[in-house]
């Protein structure tokens, strides 16, 4: 898939993935000048995660955030549709005793009704087909009081930055991209799918159609990503 043929086509990028798997997080880090360790951080102070707590980690990718969180004592279930994913967490994280990986399909969840504490997706509902699809799947498997905490890419609301932004991502981003990745071509795809994302607000109002309650958002490095949050009522 050279440009983002926004039907995401599942087997299509579940293959895409595959493909970078092996250099992923390193070319994320790279990508982000070294804002990604951040953004982690920061969606760990949003799922403030307490030990046994059992969290979804949905496209969790090679499992980095899930490794965060399963550090802080939580117990957690590190899904995503990528097989080469998937192994590569294991080769990362496979020995830590608080962390699952299984693959799945973030749209048909493979879970229990009100399983979960805590759902989480960081910089993958994007590459989801029909991400409010996945959103009512993540609303159903978390417990009433349970939280979904989302970072993703976003669109910086001031003018100067969101065009310096898209300058970056169109001329800079190409050119380290054919340095440090195991498949350029694939990052066109990543690419359009940043740009096709809809706005903070939104997102904000899946959320709420979805179920959620109590949903906000903050922007991280001036809007360039967010951090949504929400909560499965009681009733």
């Amino acid at each position: 898939m050279s440009k983002a043929d926004l039907d995401k086509r599942p087997a299509d990028v579940s293959a895409m993935f595959d493909r970078v798997s092996r250099q992923y997080d390193i070319t994320n880090d790279v990508l982000s000048m070294g804002v990604a360790p951040y953004w982690r951080t920061r969606t760990r102070r949003a799922i403030d995660p307490k030990p046994t707590e059992r969290i979804l980690d949905v496209a969790a990718g090679t499992g980095t955030v899930s490794r965060i969180l399963a550090d802080e004592g939580a117990v957690v279930t590190a899904l995503d549709f990528s097989a080469g994913m998937i192994a590569e967490g294991i080769r990362c994280h496979g020995d830590h005793p608080r962390i699952e990986f299984v693959q799945g399909d973030a749209t048909d969840l493979p879970f229990d009704d009100n399983t979960f504490d805590a759902t989480t997706v960081s910089f993958g509902l994007r590459n989801v087909q029909e991400p409010r699809k996945a959103l009512a799947e993540m609303f159903r498997v978390t417990r009433p009081g349970g939280r979904i905490v989302i970072c993703e890419f976003s669109t910086p609301p001031n003018a100067v930055m969101n065009a310096g932004y898209n300058a970056y991502m169109s001329t800079a981003m190409p050119a380290i991209v054919k340095l440090v990745s195991s498949d350029p071509e694939a990052y066109d795809y990543l690419f359009d799918s940043i740009k096709a994302w809809p706005d903070q607000r939104t997102l904000a109002g899946w959320l709420r159609d979805a179920g959620y309650t109590d949903v906000a958002y903050r922007n991280l490095t001036y809007g360039i990503s967010a951090l949504h949050r929400g909560t499965k009522p009681l009733a």
